[in-house]
């Protein structure tokens, strides 16, 4: 059996806020995770979606934001819930993510969503709208329970997420991506997950 490199997971952190909990929840994720993954993150802070910029020399923000997804194995998005929904900034940078249309670098790119909320719903909306929106862009969601954090402000410590259940919930979803790697394909084997 061959070994393989670390699985290269890119976090997504779905929100601005320099001390977002989205970017507590990736942090605390990287902190327990083994050899077997890497995890780089990544913001959303882009200029809003313009067509008349997305030709073949977009803003050098949007080039790096794409270039980072398409070099992942693949992604945890990590987002809030603001007004039942997710983040304008995050759904910006999912949309400059989705071009070129029919080739974007989401497509075929398994997905964890991982919501969270100081209300006790843990974004669950959110987490609806984000899964919704990497459906249509063809991205691969992993099988696998919703990862809803409720309360999530008591759940972190010194910027990292510390509640070991919620841990367990995003560690165990990024086990199965690491169980199909044995074939070396790992969005052929996802399709056939699903």
């Amino acid at each position: 059996m061959a070994l393989h490199p670390p699985l290269r997971l890119l976090g997504i952190v779905g929100s601005l806020r320099r001390n977002a909990h989205s970017r507590a929840v990736l942090l605390g994720v990287r902190s327990v995770l083994d050899a077997r993954v890497s995890l780089s993150l990544v913001g959303v802070d882009l200029p809003l979606y313009n067509q008349d910029l997305d030709d073949d020399k977009p803003p050098r923000a949007v080039h790096d934001f794409r270039k980072q997804i398409a070099e992942s194995d693949a992604l945890v998005v990590s987002t809030p819930e603001y007004n039942h929904g997710m983040p304008g900034a995050l759904k910006n940078a999912l949309d400059w993510a989705s071009r070129p249309h029919g080739n974007s670098v989401l497509k075929g790119k398994p997905f964890i969503v991982v919501s969270s909320s100081p209300a006790f719903t843990g974004g669950v909306r959110a987490q609806a709208q984000v899964n919704e929106t990497m459906l249509a862009m063809q991205a691969l969601p992993i099988p696998g329970p919703q990862i809803v954090i409720g309360a999530v402000d008591g759940k972190v410590s010194n910027g990292l997420l510390v509640d070991g259940t919620s841990l367990g919930f995003i560690t165990a979803a990024i086990e199965n991506l690491l169980a199909p790697r044995a074939t070396d394909n790992l969005a052929e084997n996802m399709v056939s997950l699903a």
